[in-house]
């Protein structure tokens, strides 16, 4: 049996968001919808937040309601529903450890653009083996496609980019190979991004100089990624990739160009330590400040 996109709900607005992009993920990568609400009696001494409305429904009607949602919303998708025992980031790490991607919502917006995420989000997005997507309160089908004449919203137009975030001293092949197979499941362009900086006094070593300038160093870095894609662009041979190289901070360069995605992919390295959980610099600035679906892979 193929394993399930999975979407993790308790009847808010926020996870409803997240089930009915998970429904629309699971219809493009021709999956089984599972959505999973997690009993959790003492979700405050748990996750350390306090239960909001939705989430104090009795979990039979919460699960009920969003299952029959979903249906309805692409009746196409097989949609079921299940109850797990918590506390809630346990509960959903193991749910992913059989999923083909776990979805989670954001409470709301941050300060910014992007999510506001809590304590549950964030372990697991921090522990998760597998993939895992946040979704932002309020995203609806009409976000990941492009406007359509006059800059009305349209599900009938082509989607957004996927953009990808690269680090070309650690590229890795689960990574990329995620973000080409989202980009050829919606006939999107592949965006892939990736951001040098210059040396500085500090980073030469002893008996260094910096004799390269900088276009030719961005030339080089350019060169950098095209080999690295080289392969992926013979085995995806269908895929339009536009490759972009910046010099700047890498978070900088991916908020700036998650601002028109469908989706923006970034890698996660799997500490060597199990129990020392981490998401990374250049991954935790996405995280709280972009708009679009994210989507964290893990990686050795």
């Amino acid at each position: 049996m193929l394993s399930p996109v999975i979407a993790g709900v308790d009847g808010s607005p926020e996870s409803l968001a997240a089930a009915e992009w998970a429904a629309r993920e699971a219809l493009r990568r021709d999956r089984p919808l599972r959505l999973v609400h997690v009993r959790d009696r003492h979700p405050r001494g748990h996750s350390g937040e306090p239960a909001n409305a939705a989430q104090r429904q009795p979990a039979p009607r919460a699960l009920r309601q969003a299952v029959e949602r979903m249906r309805s919303v692409v009746p196409d998708v097989l949609v079921t529903g299940e109850h797990v025992d918590g506390p809630a980031t346990g509960a959903l790490l193991k749910a992913a450890e059989r999923a083909d991607l776990l979805v989670l919502g954001s409470r709301g917006l941050s300060g910014f653009t992007g999510f506001l995420v809590g304590s549950v989000a964030q372990g697991v997005v921090a522990r998760a083996t597998r993939p895992v997507v946040l979704v932002r309160k309020g995203e609806e089908a009409e976000d990941e496609h492009v406007p359509a004449a006059g800059g009305a919203p349209s599900i009938r137009t082509g989607y957004l980019d996927v953009v990808l975030g690269i680090d070309l001293a650690d590229a890795c092949d689960e990574v990329i190979g995620f973000a080409f197979e989202e980009a050829r499941s919606r006939r999107a362009r592949l965006r892939v991004v990736s951001a040098w900086q210059p040396p500085s006094s500090t980073s030469l070593g002893p008996g260094d100089i910096a004799l390269v300038d900088d276009p030719e160093r961005a030339e080089e870095w350019q060169g950098f990624l095209h080999a690295v894609l080289a392969v992926w662009r013979d085995k995806y041979p269908e895929s339009e990739v536009l490759e972009t190289v910046v010099e700047g901070k890498a978070s900088t360069a991916l908020i700036r160009a998650a601002s028109a995605a469908s989706l923006l992919v970034v890698g996660r390295r799997l500490p060597e330590r199990p129990t020392v959980p981490r998401i990374g610099p250049v991954t935790h600035a996405p995280v709280h400040h972009v708009g679009c679906p994210l989507a964290v892979v893990p990686h050795a």
